[in-house]
């Protein structure tokens, strides 16, 4: 109701923009003109609803040419679709590299805020991504989703997949991977994959508790259940089903970091007047994907704040899916990588590296550890230090433990030598997902350590 109550003043506001930018209007060429058309841009950027961007990933870049990529559904349910990203050459030449399996975080955001992490892997290996779809979407005849189906879900691909395939599971997916390969290994299933990476996932949220954390234990789930969840309205097709909006997701990540993104806005208002294109497109880019969100089922939402967060049921060894323990110890053949950031303000130090205790029967050959000072949560897996420190990491672990792949040779994946600084410019980015008080001067020069 309040973005329609504010799309005629958003249409105006539009209107009066590109008059005031059109080039035959004299005001256009002066200091009013570009004051006045910067904040109708600032206005309607601010108050619009928006729509779930593409990845937009047409090539990829592959020695000193350029590939072709094509997006494909391969597997296809109610509330995820599988997408391969097809680079255009020889068979023969994709199938000796490793494949990846990407799971999103289902925490809000489309899956492609990874695009990113996508585009980083595409050069050297046949990537795959888990598209969640918003639930609002999803009409009730559908069923259920909760942390049971998401589990199941993955359990299915891995099977469509065949076994052939290193999961690389982001932040809250972290979880329910864990427990689709435990009970895949458990069973004996050829199907289970061959690594698992692990970036930012909140596996123990007993250690480093970070805000987020302390929120969900003081609130309990019950006043989650009571305070946030609501029903989809009329003419959504998921009309009547329970949901935790996006927009309350994404209002929570905004207001603790409030004065960092209305600071961000200031320098887009200067940036339009100034002339900085470059400054003001790569703020348009970031926001149009940050600002798109989507609606969780009420029962996963509940499901993941009451056993990851309330009760700690995986470190526990509490667990369960679909009434059976989950028991990390029973994997024994997949490798372990994870992934942390010094200034991870979601998923605080340590509560991803928990894993390795609870995959107790994991040789010590197979188990690795990033860890990586200066970085926030969305530096581990988006951004220049991913690209530059993390992603090659990654590839050289995946091609460890893939029997097809020759070994990249490359720095030790748990050296402790200090990597270049962060690269200066504009960041809108650097606001994303991180709770750091307004006068934190940003990242500083990260170093990987096992």
């Amino acid at each position: 109701m309040g973005h329609a109550a504010l799309r005629p003043a958003r249409a105006v506001a539009e209107q009066l923009r590109s008059l005031v930018e059109n080039p035959l209007n004299p005001l256009s060429h002066t200091a009013v003109g570009r004051h006045a058309a910067a904040a109708f841009e600032v206005f309607e950027r601010s108050t619009r609803r928006y729509e779930k961007q593409s990845f937009a990933l047409a090539t990829t870049r592959i020695g000193r040419r350029d590939v072709k990529v094509e997006e494909e559904v391969v597997w296809n349910r109610p509330f995820c679709r599988l997408v391969h990203f097809r680079r255009d050459m020889p068979a023969a030449q994709r199938a000796a590299d490793p494949r990846v399996l990407l799971i999103a975080p289902m925490s809000g955001h489309f899956a492609t805020l990874l695009r990113g992490t996508v585009e980083a892997l595409l050069p050297s290996h046949e990537v795959y991504i888990t598209d969640w779809q918003d639930a609002r979407e999803v009409p009730l005849a559908a069923g259920r989703f909760g942390l049971d189906e998401y589990v199941d879900y993955v359990r299915e691909m891995l099977t469509a997949l065949r076994g052939d395939v290193h999961v690389f599971a982001v932040c809250q997916s972290a979880v329910p991977a864990l427990a689709a390969v435990s009970l895949m290994e458990e069973d004996g299933d050829p199907a289970a994959p061959l690594s698992l990476i692990m970036a930012g996932g909140p596996i123990d949220t007993r250690i480093s508790p970070t805000t987020v954390n302390d929120v969900a234990v003081e609130r309990g789930t019950e006043w989650f259940a009571n305070h946030v969840i609501t029903s989809v309205p009329w003419p959504n097709e998921g009309a009547g089903r329970e949901v935790y909006p996006g927009f309350l997701q994404l209002s929570g990540f905004m207001s603790m970091n409030l004065d960092r993104h209305a600071t961000a806005h200031k320098d887009l208002f200067r940036h339009l007047v100034t002339g900085d294109g470059d400054s003001a497109e790569k703020h348009r880019a970031f926001y149009d994907e940050y600002l798109a969100v989507m609606d969780m089922t009420a029962e996963f939402y509940l499901d993941t704040i009451d056993s990851v967060f309330v009760r700690h049921a995986l470190p526990k060894g509490e667990m369960a899916i679909r009434g059976r323990r989950v028991d990390p110890g029973r994997i024994r053949r997949a490798a372990l990588m994870t992934i942390e950031g010094e200034k991870d303000d979601i998923t605080g130090l340590g509560q991803c590296r928990a894993a390795h205790d609870l995959c107790r029967s994991l040789p010590a050959e197979k188990k690795y550890h990033v860890e990586c000072a200066g970085v926030g949560h969305y530096g581990i897996f988006n951004g220049s230090r991913y690209r530059t420190e993390i992603a090659p990491r990654i590839a050289q672990f995946v091609r460890l433990f893939d029997p097809r792949a020759e070994l990249i040779l490359t720095r030790p994946i748990a050296s402790r030598s200090p990597i270049a600084a962060t690269v200066g410019g504009y960041d809108p980015s650097s606001v994303a997902f991180t709770f750091a008080p307004a006068n934190d001067t940003g990242p500083t020069p990260q170093t990987a350590g096992g």
